[in-house]
Order: C-alpha cells, then structure tokens, then sequence
C-alpha cells in the first residue's frame, strides 16, 4: 500500500487505482500508477536510487533546464517528439521525500509507445539510432555550464578501471576459469582505457550534454507507424563526450543476444544492425558531429563495451553493491557478455570503421 501512498502524492485530481513495477532498469525502482484519469490515466514513478545518485535534487534541477530546452526545439523545428513531463508532487516540488527519507519523482507516460530488450529488425535498428540523434541534436546548442554533474566520473574509464583494481585488491581471492579469463582480458586492454579522456584532454573532443544511457530500451517507439518518438532514463544528462552515447548504443543494440545472454560465448556484434543504426544516427548527427569527432567513432565503440564489462565485473568482485542483481553470478555473466561482445567488435574493426565511412559519406 505505500506505493499507492506514495503515487497519490503527485495526483490529486482524483483516485490512484493500481501501481505495479515496470520496467527492468539495473539503479532505481520504477512503477507504473494508474489513475481514474480519463485523459492521462497512466504515469511513471520511480523511486530514486540515493545510494548511486547523491544529489538527486540536482537531477531535477537538470531535467527542468533540458526538457524545457528541448521542448523549444523540438517546437522551432516541427519534429514530433515526446519529451517526458515532470509532474508536480502536491507540495508544489517536483519531488516527494517519504517518511524513509526515500526521493520519489513521477513523470509523464508516453502514451501509444513502447521499447524493447533488443533490436527487433533493421528498420527498429535505424530508428534507434535516429532516436538518439535527435536527442543529441536538440540538446547540441544547450552550454553544459547550464547542468549540474550529477554523477562525477560517469564514464569516464580509467576510473572504472582504478575500482575495478580497488575490487580486486579487495576480493582477489575469487577464482575460477571466467573469473580468470575476465582477468586477463582486462589487464590486455588496460591502456586502452584511456582512449577518448586522452582526446578530450587534448582539445580532440569536447564536452557536450550527453544522454548517458541511450539503451534499446530506452528508446520509445510509437505502436501506430514504428517511428521512435522519444528517449526516456533521463537521470544522467549531464556534460560528457556524446562519444559515450553512441557507443553505448551500438553497444546495446548491435549485440541481438542482449545484455543477460546465458550463452555468453554465443554473444557477437551484429554488423547489418551496426550499420542500420549509424545510418540513423547521422541523418541527424551530422549536424554537429566534428571530423575529430568521426574519427573516434569505432574506438567509441569498443570502449563503451569494453567498460561496462569492467563495471560489472568490478561490482561482482565487489559484492553487488551497485547493479541490481537476480543470482550471485549474475553480474559476472554480465561481464563476460560484455567482454565476448568487445572480442567481437575488436574482429569487425575493418567492417565497423567502412560502415562509418560508407554512412558518413552519405550523410554529408
């Protein structure tokens, strides 16, 4: 009954009816209410994790100044595109604290929409990609000095890779085959993690307002014409290299077994989904990419893979303290997914930087 409790505090109009999970995110708990509404009988309510995001004021704080940006935009420029709406708690913030000292917000549901696990076919694969520039392109005049870091040092590699080494020092003493195979993996690529902050510190890239979790599934795509109409998780917009955005969504989408594949030896970067999502992506990208920029495009791709599997592996060593987990080996197996899929790109890298020639050609 508290999450019905908790729902009433941001509808006020009338009667909360049902409120059951929704979604499958890996930080904070989120609900789907269901009101007597007959306009807008459904919204989203999420339970912040404050144990990953400290500052979650400040995330709101983020949200008011780019949806409110990218509305505008969105207006200027004619593009039908659903921006989620932060809905106001009946204290008149744009939050609500239970008595736990839990942070609760709700926004808008995106009505006749839904996303997927992995990409379904070609066309969901080149609107994804499309998805995600949009979102870049309608953010890509907004100055980061406008948005708060709310969570310092998201991806930004070697530090992942100094507490993955603060984990091992730690736990070191797990060992089997994987774990040893995770092992070696890392401390062979260990150099390479440091990549695209080397480029950004030496003014090769610049820091833009990033998405920071452009995932399949958080891609909406609308049921009636199979167009993606939104990007929702917008909790970690904030100043980064927009680098880390395509990678980790060709990360997602280009490996069909997704992120929890059993098989982790199965697990391989899928080339026609790689090129489907580029070509969608720079239909709008173009706009704004740099030629620095395109030439950091693979590395960006190996990269982003090549970390999450260092997260998950670091918080499996670690004890699951950040990733939701389902099993005790869960986020191991996540890891090794992750490592199997950079081995996979790694191998395409003569297929992967010719689609990004081939479609950046077509896009100029």
């Amino acid at each position: 009954m508290q999450h019905f409790s908790i729902a009433q505090e941001f509808y006020s109009e009338g009667t909360i009816l049902d409120v059951k999970e929704f979604g499958n995110g890996n930080i904070n708990d989120t609900y789907l209410a269901t009101t007597n509404s007959t306009k807008d009988p459904l919204f989203v309510l999420q339970r912040i994790n404050t144990h990953v995001f400290k500052q979650p004021k400040l995330i709101m704080q983020n949200m008011r100044i780019f949806t409110e940006h990218m509305r505008k935009r969105a207006s200027e420029e004619e593009l039908l595109w659903e921006i989620p709406q932060v809905l106001h708690a009946r204290n008149g913030q744009d939050y609500y604290v239970d008595s736990n000292g839990d942070f609760w917000r709700a926004i808008s549901y995106v009505k006749g929409a839904k996303s997927f696990d992995t990409i379904r076919d070609i066309n969901h694969a080149r609107e994804v990609g499309h998805a995600l520039g949009t979102f870049q392109y309608l953010i890509s005049d907004l100055s980061t000095d406008q948005l708060a870091d709310t969570l310092e040092g998201f991806h930004i590699t070697p530090r992942y890779l100094q507490q993955f080494d603060h984990a091992f020092s730690q736990n070191g003493h797990k060992k089997n085959a994987e774990v040893k195979y995770c092992l070696d993996f890392v401390e062979q690529r260990r150099n390479f993690a440091h990549t695209l902050e080397q480029a950004r510190e030496q003014g090769k890239l610049q820091l833009r307002v990033m998405h920071g979790d452009p995932k399949v599934n958080n891609v909406m795509i609308d049921e009636a014409t199979g167009r993606a109409i939104s990007i929702v998780d917008l909790d970690t917009v904030k100043p980064g290299l927009i680098h880390y955005d395509i990678g980790d969504c060709m990360r997602s989408g280009c490996n069909p077994l997704g992120e929890d594949a059993e098989d982790w030896e199965a697990v391989h970067f899928d080339p026609e989904i790689g090129t489907a999502i580029l070509e969608g992506y720079l239909t709008q990208a173009r706009h704004f990419l740099t030629e620095a920029d395109y030439e950091y495009l693979f590395d960006s791709v190996r990269l982003l893979t090549f970390e999450l599997g260092i997260r998950f592996f670091a918080d499996y060593l670690a004890g699951d303290v950040y990733f939701k987990v389902k099993h005790p080996e869960h986020n191991l197996q996540r890891a090794l997914v992750q490592f199997k899929l950079t081995e996979s790109i790694e191998a395409h890298e003569a297929d992967i930087r010719n689609i990004i020639g081939k479609t950046a050609e077509l896009a100029k």
